[in-house]
């Protein structure tokens, strides 16, 4: 892999830059720079903004709407948003679902859906995780049984992020008992929130984020049609989403640009102290994260080198996952150290409203939201398919064992 930029690369990276000095909203940017917490018509608007460019999907193939891009451009785009300090992507619609209807729904299903999805006039949320199937999901309860023209939904999905939000759910339920594995007669059914006999309730975390749900589901009545491919085969169109969705929560770009902040932050002299960057054992914990995560960004490019040629991420999705989520995690941690005793003088009304003044914060002002972000990122290494379970996946499909 050639990593020096042509100059059509550079060319290409002033004209993301440009776009991002010119058209990134400076409401959701002062939100984003002050740990804010957004809304979702800033998380709808920014993707909006994407799409009008025409660069919403870069990983989507080009007859679907993609950019066409090529695994370079695609970096540069990704460290571009990341080092602008931009919201994330939400990644249901556009990185999960979106490739699992363009790839295995019918053209109906595509006509239907993608074009919502791709211009984030739909927000999508994943019906996955159980309270008794969490890392074991092939044994989930929820079922789906055949009416004539309906399938009637009942059970419950747990951990469903932002689904608060969300006009859509696509999940996996069981429409077969009758199997040799409980991984068969698993079905990947696409319903509206609004369906009745849908209901939601907050599961509230404890950096006081409503950010996750319990989805219970009623005799919900989901039309056929909304069956993406053919019924049973949703444990193999699942396994395909989760990989990209693992690649996705590496989030290269993203710990860079944290890492460098931190750094910057820690190199300012306190009132009446010195540098923390000063401190030898505190440089050497940065220099150690510093080496994993580049080690990470040669994994993440070979990756997507990979799927530029038409592939799927593979079993390396489960090493960027592994790798990514522990990376992220010890970033949290010098932030926290970093923050000191700063980093707990924090309440959920400070990431609730912009009105809020920094000077009524205790501390640096990026010093408040240390703490919750540490306690929040606790669980990267473990939706997505915990990092145990990667490490399994890794010993199958790379070692053979």
């Amino acid at each position: 892999m050639d990593l020096n930029f042509s100059d059509a690369d550079l060319a290409f990276r002033e004209e993301v830059r440009e776009f991002l000095r010119n058209e990134y909203p400076a409401d959701i940017r002062e939100k984003m720079d002050r740990g804010i917490r957004l809304a979702r018509d800033d998380f709808m608007r920014w993707q909006q903004t994407l799409h009008a460019r025409g660069w919403a999907a870069p990983n989507w193939p080009v007859e679907h709407g993609g950019t066409g891009w090529s695994a370079t451009q695609k970096y540069i785009f990704t460290t571009e948003l990341a080092l602008a300090n931009t919201p994330t992507i939400m990644p249901f619609g556009l990185s999960m679902v979106g490739p699992v209807i363009y790839t295995y729904g019918n053209e109906e299903q595509k006509a239907r859906f993608l074009p919502d999805i791709l211009a984030s006039r739909a927000w999508w949320c994943q019906g996955y995780s159980e309270p008794g199937a969490g890392s074991d999901l092939a044994s989930l309860k929820t079922r789906a049984e055949r009416d004539g023209d309906h399938y009637v939904i009942n059970g419950t999905k747990t951990w469903t992020t932002l689904g608060q939000f969300a006009d859509w759910i696509f999940l996996l339920a069981r429409t077969s008992t009758d199997v040799s594995r409980k991984q068969e007669g698993i079905s990947f059914i696409l319903a509206d929130m609004r369906t009745p006999g849908i209901s939601l309730r907050p599961i509230i975390t404890i950096d006081g984020e409503h950010e996750v749900n319990e989805v219970h589901f009623e005799n919900v009545r989901v039309p056929v049609e909304n069956l993406v491919g053919e019924e049973g085969r949703g444990w193999t169109y699942g396994k395909v989403l989760l990989q990209h969705e693992r690649a996705g929560i590496a989030a290269v770009a993203r710990s860079k640009y944290r890492l460098d902040t931190l750094k910057r932050l820690a190199a300012e002299a306190p009132p009446g102290g010195t540098p923390l960057m000063d401190d030898p054992v505190f440089r050497r914990k940065v220099a150690a994260v510093e080496i994993e995560l580049l080690a990470l960004e040669y994994t993440d490019l070979r990756t997507l080198a990979a799927v530029a040629t038409g592939g799927a991420p593979g079993p390396e999705s489960s090493i960027l996952k592994i790798k990514g989520t522990e990376v992220q995690q010890a970033i949290d941690e010098l932030y926290v150290e970093a923050a000191g005793c700063y980093a707990f003088a924090f309440t959920p009304e400070l990431f609730a409203s912009p009105d809020i003044p920094d000077a009524t914060r205790i501390g640096p002002p990026w010093a408040a939201d240390t703490a919750p972000h540490y306690f929040n990122g606790r669980k990267v290494s473990i939706y997505g398919g915990t990092n145990e379970i990667q490490k399994n996946i890794i010993a199958k499909a790379v070692l053979g064992l």
